[in-house]
C-alpha cells in the first residue's frame, strides 16, 4: 500500500513525532511506501512531495515544527464562498495519479473538517488531532497539549518571585482562541490566584475584589492567567485586564503575553509518546482499511472516532470540570 502524510494549520510540538509514529511503522512493520506531502493542503495542490525513508525519519522524535512544513490552505472554502470546486478536485486528481491509497492529515480542527470532506469526495482518509489548544471534539487530549501547558506554568513560576518582590498584580495571557484549557491547566499547576477563561467568561469587579481581599488579608500581590480568547473591549484581554485592575485597586500591574513561544519548541515526553501512539495507530488504521477515522485517546486507550462525528465539533471546558471544583473550593477565583 501506498500512503500519503501531510500535516497543516499552526506548527504544533509532536507533528515530528506523529510523521516518524507513521512512517516507522508503515515501512518497518507493513513494507508500505509512504510519501510526505509538503505545506499542508498546498503540497497536494501542487504535489509538492517526497518519498519517506527509514533514514528519512530518523533524528526526528524530539524535534519542534514539522519537517513537512504546513500550510493553512483550505481547499473547501470557495466553494462555500462561491461554488468553486477545482482544489477539491485537483485535489482528488492528484491523490488518483499518486497512487495513494490514504491520505493521513495532521491537524487540529479545521484540518479535521477538511479530511472529513475529502472522504466524502471519495478520497481513503485518516485524521490525527493536533493542536495545543486541546480543543478538538472526540479525543481525551491532543499531542502538543502538555508542552504548551508544561511552558506556560513554568513562566507562571518566574513571574511568582517577580510579583511577590516588588508587590505587583501579574497578568498572563497564554493561548487559546476560543477555549481556556492553556489557561486552565497552566494556572492551577503555576498557583494563580485568578483563572479566566472564555467559556466562564468574567466580571472585572468581581476580579477586583478578589485583588483586593488579597490586600486585607496581607497579600498585596496577585497572579491572573486569562486565556487570549477571553471577550473584552481590547484585543488582548491581558492589556485589558492590566488597566482595569490598576486603575481601580490602585496597585501596579504588569502584563505578559506568552504567544507564540508557547507553540515552538521540542515537545515534552508525554507529547513524543502521544504523538508516536497515534501515528502508529494510524497505520494500523490504514493496514485494517478502516478509513474516513480520527485517532483518538479515549479513557487512556488509543483508538478511533469517525471523521464525520467530530468534525465541526470543539471541546470546551465544562464549568464542572473537575479542576474548576477543586480551583474553587481552595480559593481560586474565576472570575464569575
Amino acid at each position: 500500500m501506498k500512503i500519503g502524510i501531510l500535516s497543516s494549520g499552526g506548527d504544533c510540538p509532536g507533528i515530528n513525532a506523529t510523521i516518524r509514529g507513521v512512517g516507522k511503522t508503515a515501512i518497518m512493520h507493513y513494507d508500505m511506501e509512504v510519501i510526505g506531502i509538503h505545506n499542508g493542503f498546498t503540497g497536494l495542490l501542487n504535489r509538492d512531495v517526497e518519498v519517506f525513508t527509514e533514514r528519512t525519519l530518523s533524528g526526528i522524535l524530539n524535534l519542534g515544527g514539522t519537517i513537512l512544513g504546513t500550510s493553512r490552505e483550505k481547499p473547501f472554502k470557495k466553494i462555500i464562498q462561491s461554488g468553486d470546486n477545482k482544489k477539491p478536485e485537483i485535489i482528488r486528481q492528484n491523490y488518483i495519479d499518486m497512487g495513494l491509497d490514504c491520505l493521513i492529515c495532521i491537524g487540529g480542527n479545521g484540518t479535521q473538517k477538511t479530511a472529513n470532506k475529502l472522504s466524502q469526495i471519495g478520497l481513503n482518509v485518516i485524521g490525527v488531532p493536533k493542536t495545543i489548544d486541546n480543543d478538538i471534539y472526540g479525543t481525551d487530549i491532543t499531542f502538543g497539549f502538555d508542552t504548551a501547558v508544561n511552558i506556560a506554568a513554568e513562566a507562571i513560576d518566574r513571574l511568582h518571585s517577580t510579583a511577590s518582590s516588588h508587590k505587583r498584580v501579574m497578568v498572563v495571557e497564554v493561548m487559546g482562541h476560543s477555549v481556556g484549557w492553556i489557561a486552565l491547566y497552566a494556572g492551577m499547576a503555576g498557583g494563580a490566584d485568578i483563572i479566566l477563561i472564555p467559556e466562564l467568561g468574567f466580571d472585572i469587579h468581581k476580579v477586583n475584589e478578589k485583588i483586593l481581599h488579597r490586600l486585607h488579608l496581607g497579600k498585596p500581590y496577585s497572579i491572573i492567567v486569562t486565556a487570549e480568547g477571553l471577550k473584552t473591549d481590547r484585543p488582548s484581554p491581558a492589556d485589558y485586564i492590566s488597566h482595569a485592575v490598576e486603575e481601580a485597586t490602585g496597585i501596579e500591574v504588569r502584563q505578559t503575553v506568552l504567544g507564540y513561544i508557547q507553540r515552538g519548541g521540542n515537545p515534552s515526553p508525554f507529547d513524543r509518546n502521544l504523538a508516536t501512539l497515534l501515528g502508529g495507530h494510524s497505520t494500523e488504521l490504514v493496514a485494517q482499511k478502516q478509513f474516513g477515522r480520527m485517532v483518538c485517546l479515549k479513557d487512556g486507550k488509543i483508538g478511533s472516532v469517525p471523521l464525520a462525528e467530530i468534525a465541526g465539533k470543539t471541546k470546551r471546558v465544562s464549568p464542572d470540570n473537575d479542576l474548576i471544583k477543586q480551583g474553587e473550593r481552595m480559593g481560586i477565583s474565576f472570575g464569575v
